[in-house]
């Protein structure tokens, strides 16, 4: 068995979008409802396109066909529609195929993206995400991986959120201008 994470193309479009659905889709049932259960294929092809969506794929011999096990998207700040987002990378559209949970597959992509794409190589000095106020267990995962929420908000469809950021490189973190960071009131009030 090896593992591969890279970044996908628009070939990859047709798994991911499966992937997509199948992972979200379920959270509808606990009243948790995230827009990409109804986003068209052809706007998971675009974001494939304009976005860096990487994917970690599971080969289980060596004449085997591969698998996309999990996939994350990372969209830069200059492609944001929100003008209160923060400057920095942010993580979504985050999914594990249901016969990969619990393996650290997903573990092991977020760690990737984060060290070996947004640290090593971009030299992002924080990264953001936000996840459903009510999911019952990823919240405490990404604050036991060294997120902390900055902020709240409610998406098209209803769902409270809760926003998270981590400082990847403290240095350059710490010497951003004031203007740069989210302030204090941003963090309890938004």
């Amino acid at each position: 068995m090896k593992d591969t994470v890279r970044v996908a193309t628009a070939d990859d479009a047709p798994a991911l979008y499966r992937l997509l659905q199948q992972s979200y889709a379920p959270l509808a049932q606990q009243g948790i409802h995230f827009t990409i259960t109804r986003t068209p294929f052809e706007q998971v092809r675009e974001k494939v396109l304009r976005e860096s969506t990487f994917v970690l794929e599971r080969t289980h011999s060596p004449h085997a066909e591969t698998e996309i096990v999990a996939t994350l998207t990372v969209r830069f700040p200059w492609l944001s529609q929100d003008e209160q987002a923060p400057p920095y990378p942010f993580i979504h559209w985050f999914a594990v195929s249901e016969r990969y949970k619990r393996q650290r597959a997903g573990s092991a992509l977020l760690d990737h993206v984060e060290t070996a794409f947004l640290r090593a190589q971009i030299k992002a000095p924080a990264v953001y995400l936000a996840t459903a106020v009510g999911h019952p267990w990823l919240r405490n995962v990404y604050e036991r991986r060294g997120y902390e929420p900055f902020r709240h908000s409610i998406n098209a469809l209803g769902t409270p959120l809760v926003w998270l950021r981590k400082i990847l490189i403290a240095d350059i973190y710490r010497d951003l201008p004031e203007a740069r960071r989210p302030s204090r009131d941003e963090l309890t009030t938004s």
